[in-house]
C-alpha cells in the first residue's frame, strides 16, 4: 500500500477503506508518512468529504493509535456530555452531580481551558483543595460509590488527533467536518464512555456560527458515535450571546451552586435539564425525555442536587464549607460597573467579544502553562430583549486591577442598544439522532 496512492483516490472523489485509513493514521502517527503527504490527503478530505463510514474508519483509527480509558469496572451506562465550547458554559458542574443523583454514572475527564476562560477543571479548581489528579482506579471507585467524579486528562489519547490537529492548524483544513467531528468524537471514544450527549454550539460566540454549519457538525458526530456501537445525539443549542450572566472561573462555580439551589439564570437551568434529560434516558434511567426533565426538576427542588455536588467535591478533597458560603470562593479585589451610553433595548451581544473581555482580566490563558485568576471575570447585568437605561449597568467586571479601560471599550463594543430587538434566539434549535 502506497501514500500517494491513497491521496489520489480520494482527490479524485472515491470511498477509502478502513486499511487505508487505518494505513494512514498509523504511518503518520509513527513518523512513516511525512506531514506533506499527510497535508495533501487532509486538503483531499476538505474538498472531496468523506461517508459517514469513513468517518467512523478514521475515528476508530486515531482512538486505537494510542491509550484508551478502561470504564468497565464502573457500573451502569456511563454517559459523557460534550460541549463544542462558548461563553459562560457552566453546564458540566451542574449536569454532573444532577444526573448522578438518578444513579447516572458521570465519569468526566476534562482539559483545562484555553481562550476566554477555564475549563472544567480550571473552575472546580476554585474549590480548595479540590484533586483534579486520581489515579485510575481510585477514579472508578469514587464513581460506583458517588455516581460522579471529574479529573484531568491524562495518559497518551489520541495521539493521531493531537498530531493531525496541529497540522490541520498550519494547512488551512480545521474547518473541515469530517476532520472536525473525527477529532472531537475520538477523544470521547477513548475516553470510555458508552453513551455521548453533545452540545453543539452556534451562534458569534461558537465554533460553528452558521446554524447549517452547527447542524452538518452534529449529524457528522452523531452518525461516527452510533457508528462507531455509542448511543449519541446531539443538541444544538445558541451561543449567539453568553450563556447564563457568570463568566470566569470562580464566578461560574457560584453560578452553578445557584442553580443547582433553583437560583440559576433561566437559560442556563433550561440547557442543563435539556442536556440532563437525554443524559438519563441514555442511561435507561427514564422512559422519555419529559418524565427524566420531572425528575432532574425535583433533584433541584428537593435540594438532593447540591447535595450531590457537595458529596463529590468532599470525596476529591475539596473544601465543603465554599457549597455553603460560596463567598469563600475567591473574590476579586475591585468590582467595577461598566455603564450604558444610551436607553434602549439590547438588540445583540457579540459572545466572542465578552468572552475575549473576560479573557484581558485573567479570567482564560492563551497559551497550556499561563497562569489563570480564577477570582476574576464578568457578571451580565443585561441580556438580549432587556430594556437598559442610560448609565444603568451593563456589567460588572470583578478584576484584581482598576486598569481596565480597555476592557470595557471592549464590553461596550459588543453590546448593541437600539429601538427594540427583532426577536430573541431561541436557546434550542434543533435535537439531532440517527432516528
Amino acid at each position: 500500500m502506497r501514500m500517494v496512492d491513497i491521496i489520489a483516490k480520494k482527490r479524485d472523489g472515491h470511498t477509502l477503506t478502513k486499511a487505508e485509513i487505518d494505513f494512514f493514521i498509523h504511518g503518520y502517527t509513527n513518523e512513516q508518512i511525512p506531514d506533506y503527504q499527510a497535508s495533501a490527503l487532509s486538503m483531499a478530505i476538505y474538498f472531496q468529504g468523506m461517508t459517514t463510514e469513513e468517518r467512523v474508519h478514521l475515528t476508530m483509527a486515531m482512538v486505537e493509535s494510542g491509550d484508551q480509558i478502561d470504564l468497565t469496572d464502573i457500573e451502569g451506562v456511563k454517559v459523557d456530555k460534550h460541549s463544542t465550547g462558548g461563553v459562560g458554559d457552566t453546564t458540566t458542574l451542574i449536569l454532573a452531580p444532577l444526573v448522578a443523583t438518578l444513579g447516572v454514572p458521570v465519569a468526566k475527564m476534562s482539559g483545562r481551558g484555553l481562550g476566554h476562560t477555564g475549563g472544567t477543571i480550571d473552575k472546580l479548581e476554585s474549590i480548595a483543595g479540590f484533586e483534579v489528579e486520581l489515579d485510575a482506579r481510585t477514579f472508578n471507585q469514587l464513581v460506583n460509590k458517588n455516581k460522579v467524579a471529574v479529573v484531568g486528562q491524562s495518559g497518551n489519547l489520541t495521539p493521531a488527533d493531537k498530531k493531525l490537529y496541529a497540522l490541520r492548524d498550519v494547512t488551512a483544513t480545521v474547518n473541515s467536518i469530517p476532520l472536525i467531528a473525527s477529532s472531537i468524537m475520538s477523544k470521547k471514544i477513548a475516553s470510555g464512555a458508552d453513551a455521548i450527549v453533545l452540545d453543539v454550539k452556534t451562534g458569534s460566540g461558537a465554533f460553528m456560527t452558521e446554524l447549517d454549519g452547527a447542524k452538518e457538525l452534529a449529524q457528522a458526530m452523531v452518525g461516527i458515535g452510533n457508528g462507531a456501537g455509542r448511543k449519541t445525539i446531539a443538541v444544538i443549542s445558541d451561543m449567539s450571546q453568553p450563556l447564563g450572566k457568570a463568566i470566569g472561573n470562580a464566578l461560574e462555580v457560584k453560578e452553578a451552586l445557584d442553580t443547582l439551589r433553583g437560583q440559576g439564570p433561566e437559560d442556563l437551568t433550561e440547557l442543563c435539564l435539556t442536556l440532563g434529560s437525554h443524559m438519563v434516558v441514555l442511561a435507561n434511567k427514564a422512559d422519555s425525555i419529559e418524565q427524566a426533565r420531572e425528575q432532574l426538576k425535583e433533584v433541584i427542588t428537593s435540594g438532593r442536587g447540591i447535595e450531590k455536588f457537595k458529596e463529590f467535591v468532599v470525596a476529591q478533597g475539596g473544601d465543603p464549607t465554599m457549597i455553603d458560603q460560596p463567598e469563600k470562593l475567591p473574590q476579586a479585589s475591585y468590582q467595577i460597573e461598566v455603564r450604558a451610553k444610551e436607553a434602549g433595548v439590547i438588540t445583540a451581544i457579540d459572545a466572542d467579544e465578552i468572552g475575549h473581555a473576560a479573557s484581558m482580566l485573567g479570567a482564560g490563558r492563551l497559551t497550556k502553562d499561563a497562569e489563570i485568576d480564577l477570582a476574576v471575570g464578568l457578571i451580565l447585568k443585561k441580556k438580549i430583549g432587556e430594556s437598559v437605561a442610560k448609565e444603568e449597568p451593563l456589567v460588572i467586571m470583578h478584576s484584581n486591577s482598576h486598569e481596565v479601560e480597555e476592557v470595557e471599550k471592549r464590553i461596550l463594543a459588543a453590546y448593541h442598544i437600539g429601538e427594540q430587538v427583532k426577536e430573541v434566539p431561541p436557546l434550542i434549535y434543533d435535537v439531532i439522532s440517527n432516528e
